[in-house]
């Protein structure tokens, strides 16, 4: 394992991570947010899974940019 694989590693294991202990607390935040307004607890859930994908691909953008 090289240092930048390595690297990409750490990386991928603390955003899963994070993104896991904010899963884990989604159902009081979903909760909490829809008894507000329902349409924002939707807009909160489709904005948390973008995100996920979203920090994926700003980082492979990232890392194209250094390969060249």
């Amino acid at each position: 394992m090289t240092e930048e694989t390595r690297k990409t590693a750490i990386a991928a294991a603390i955003i899963l991570f994070g993104f896991g202990a904010a899963w884990v607390f989604m159902p009081r935040i979903m909760l909490a947010v829809g008894s507000v307004s329902p349409i924002a607890a939707g807009i909160l859930a489709i904005a948390f899974v973008a995100a996920f994908f979203a920090i994926f691909w700003l980082r492979s953008r990232s890392q194209n940019k250094k390969r060249r």
